[in-house]
C-alpha cells in the first residue's frame, strides 16, 4: 500500500506518485495508492493494511503521517516503509534517505528504488499513556511549542524553519517551566525544568541538533532528558548546548534512560508526540515497546540497530 498524505510538506505530492510506483513494479511489488484523509485514517488504512497481510506500507508525508502508519502497524508483520514528503522528516534524515525538495525532485522515486529491495528488521515503539509514537515524546517547551505550529497551511511551510525559531522564541519568553516528578525504576527526580522529551531516535529539533549520539532503535531503551530552568536565558543556553553537544556533561540536562517511567506535575501540562499535538494533562507514563514495528531500513541505518542480525528478514 502506497499511502500518502495530501496536505503535507511543500510540494503537492500526488504530482509525483507516478514516479514512485515504477521503481516499485520494477522490482516485484504490486502497488495500490490510497489518499489519507486525517491522521487518525492514515492510522485506519494501516491497520486494515495489516489485517489484510499487506508486505509493507509505504507512508509519504512528513513525521506525523509516519508515526500515524506506525500506530496502525504495531505488533503485525507488516512492515513501515518511509517516503520522506513532510516539511522536516526528521526518522528519514536519521536513516539516512534523500530529501525531497524543489531542488531534489527526484528524491522519492530515488527512495522508493531503494527500499524496495531491502531487509526488514524490527525496531522499538513508545507508548505514552497507552499511545504509540516513534520519535518522541515531550511535554514543557517543545510541546507548548508544537501546540502554536500545527497544524500550518502549507504555504506557512516554505518558512519552516524561520517560523520555528520565532514560535520558539515567543515560547520561551513566556514559559517558565514546570516542577516535575520522575520516576524511572527505582529512581526518581524532583525538579523545577523546561521541558521533558523521551527520544526514540538520536536527532532533535527538527533533525539539526544532536540530542542522545548512543541511541539505538531496537534495545528496548530509549533515554528521557530533563531541562532544568525557568526563563528565557536558561531556554536558548540549552538550545546551544544541544547544538554543540554540551549538554551531554552539563549539570543542567539529565538523562535518564528507561523502559518505562512516569511524569506527574502539580498543574496540567501539553504533550506532543511525534512532533504532533497529543494531549494535555498532568501526568503521563511512558513506556517503550521492544521491537514492536517492522520496518524496511536502508543499508545507512544499520549504524542504528543494536543487533545488526536479529532475525531481519528480505523484503518481498
Amino acid at each position: 500500500m502506497l499511502l500518502y498524505n495530501p496536505t503535507a510538506g511543500r510540494l503537492p505530492i500526488r504530482l509525483f506518485i507516478g514516479g514512485i510506483m515504477r521503481p516499485l513494479r520494477s522490482a516485484g511489488w504490486r502497488v495500490e495508492v490510497v489518499e489519507t484523509i486525517s491522521g487518525r485514517d492514515a492510522t485506519r488504512m494501516a491497520r486494515e493494511a495489516a489485517r489484510e497481510k499487506y508486505d509493507a506500507v509505504f507512508a509519504i508525508g512528513g513525521d506525523g503521517t509516519v508515526g500515524q502508519v506506525a500506530t496502525g502497524l504495531m505488533n503485525s508483520d507488516t512492515a513501515l516503509a518511509v517516503l520522506p514528503g513532510g516539511t522536516a522528516n526528521v526518522w528519514a534524515n536519521e536513516l539516512g534517505l534523500y530529501t525531497f525538495d524543489w531542488l531534489h525532485p527526484n528524491a522519492l522515486r530515488r527512495n522508493a528504488r531503494l527500499l524496495a529491495r531491502v531487509p526488514v528488521h524490527r525496531v522499538d515503539v513508545g507508548l505514552c499513556n497507552g499511545r504509540p509514537f516513534l520519535l518522541w515524546a515531550g511535554v514543557g517547551l517543545d510541546a507548548e511549542v508544537v501546540r502554536q505550529l500545527e497544524p500550518r497551511p502549507r504555504f506557512e511551510k516554505y518558512i519552516a524553519v524561520p517560523r520555528y525559531v520565532a514560535a520558539g522564541v515567543s515560547t520561551a519568553a513566556s514559559w517558565h517551566g514546570m516542577d516535575l516528578h520522575v520516576w524511572n525504576g527505582d529512581q526518581s527526580v524532583d525538579g523545577h525544568f523546561l521541558l521533558a522529551v523521551a527520544t526514540n531516535i538520536r536527532k532533535y529539533a527538527g533533525g539539526i541538533a544532536v540530542l542522545s549520539p548512543d541511541a539505538y532503535l531496537d534495545d528496548g531503551e530509549m533515554d528521557l532528558w530533563l531541562m532544568s530552568g525557568d526563563n528565557f536565558a536558561d531556554a536558548f543556553r540549552h538550545f546551544f548546548d544541544v547544538l554543540g553537544g554540551r549538554h551531554l556533561t552539563s549539570n543542567e540536562a539529565v538523562r535518564l534512560p528507561f523502559s518505562r517511567a512516569r511524569i506527574e506535575s502539580d498543574t496540567d501540562f501539553s504533550v506532543e508526540m511525534d512532533g504532533d499535538p497529543a494531549m494535555s494533562g498532568s501526568k503521563i507514563t511512558l513506556q517503550v515497546e521492544k521491537q514492536a514495528l517492522n520496518v524496511l531500513l536502508p543499508p545507512s541505518a544499520y549504524r542504528l540497530l543494536k543487533n545488526n542480525s536479529h532475525g531481519s528478514n528480505s523484503s518481498p
